[in-house]
């Protein structure tokens, strides 16, 4: 850590905010994850937040109440640089320089253009003294979705499948229903309960009648998209269910739009105007999403991985032996014709979820 001696008192505070800072993932979106310590001139503990969702006090004005008068001179640990703009908010460095601060300590550096670089700037102006960068790669770390979305316009993507140990997802039959165990499955809803949204394709909708909620993992389910070629739905799926979660069908220009007047008008319809993956994930980032998970069938998952639209990979291994010459894989044909043009993992991370294996992965 390139810090000085002398500012590496405040580690130990950072990382405590970055803990507040976690309390809430999952319930941020369209905004980051931000937690504050404050302390008083002496370096007691006087107050402590955390951001817990748009539209709500910042993790800095949530500190600050804690402290009230006692603020005076003291010192607030925020994992992310204040911003200095009205959003549904009022600007988090005006109540700093109010409430009579000496120090702000960042951790990182808002990628927001509204906010990159001023929100310090207007502090200095104010004679406080900001110390930047501490802990600075784990501040930009549980904020990784959120970074990628406001650099790339669209939400970062993760694609779970569950296979068997010789890469089947199912028989040839199609009987799919259970390749992994109770523990497997526990974590995919503890996955969904950190996303905005879940996708999946219309082959899904008709196979498999998916609930994909986190099955109350969450206070916030997220987003259930259905991303149909055809719009030839069954009538009868449980997404129609608006009440438990929400639902978005979003179609290209193919879809049959009269088949809507088959289904219940619950959801949400979304046209777009093509097939590509990317268009709905722009789509999606517009709704505030930055974090998605795909749970799709082989071509939308191919898809997905060649429009770059998935950044992480979540795949469940189970110690069983499907077989089959014709039996499903997780992924249709990308067309390699040498190893080398192949696509290359890194930064794989192993955990055993009962007899499971779960390997996930960056693309």
């Amino acid at each position: 850590m390139n810090l000085p001696e002398d500012q590496k008192i405040w580690v130990p505070w950072m990382r405590r905010a970055i803990q507040l800072a976690l309390l809430a993932e999952g319930s941020t979106s369209p905004n980051p994850l931000v937690g504050a310590i404050v302390l008083d001139s002496s370096g007691g503990l006087i107050g402590e937040g955390f951001h817990t969702g748009a539209g709500n006090a910042h993790a800095e004005i949530e500190a600050l109440a804690q402290a009230g008068d006692k603020s005076v001179d003291g010192t607030i640990i925020v994992t992310l640089e204040p911003c200095c703009h009205q959003g549904l908010t009022p600007p988090c460095t005006e109540a700093l320089i109010k409430a009579g601060l000496k120090r702000v300590v960042i951790g990182m550096v808002d990628p927001d253009p509204r906010v990159s670089g001023n929100g310090i700037a207007r502090l200095k102006e104010s004679g406080l003294e900001v110390i930047e960068g501490v802990l600075k790669q784990e501040c930009e770390g549980i904020n990784r979705e959120f970074i990628f979305r406001i650099r790339n316009g669209r939400p970062w993507g993760i694609l779970k499948w569950a296979m068997s140990l010789d890469g089947r997802i199912g028989l040839p039959n199609g009987c799919s229903k259970w390749i992994t165990g109770v523990p497997a499955r526990d974590s995919v809803h503890h996955i969904r309960s950190k996303c905005d949204a879940v996708i999946v394709g219309g082959g899904t909708v008709r196979a498999d009648n998916p609930l994909l909620t986190s099955r109350g993992k969450s206070n916030f389910e997220p987003l259930r998209v259905i991303f149909s070629r055809s719009l030839d739905l069954p009538k009868s799926a449980i997404l129609w269910d608006t009440k438990i979660a929400r639902t978005l069908i979003a179609y290209g220009p193919e879809g049959n739009e009269a088949l809507f007047y088959d289904l219940p008008a619950g959801p949400e319809k979304l046209r777009l105007n093509t097939n590509d993956p990317s268009e709905l994930l722009y789509s999606l980032a517009k709704k505030g999403c930055n974090k998605i998970l795909w749970e799709c069938g082989p071509q939308l998952a191919t898809s997905a991985i060649e429009a770059n639209c998935v950044q992480e990979l979540v795949v469940f291994v189970a110690p069983k032996l499907l077989g089959g010459k014709s039996a499903m894989s997780p992924l249709n044909n990308f067309g390699f014709e040498s190893i080398d043009s192949t696509y290359k993992l890194q930064h794989s991370f192993l955990d055993l979820k009962g007899e499971d294996l779960s390997w996930r992965l960056l693309l």
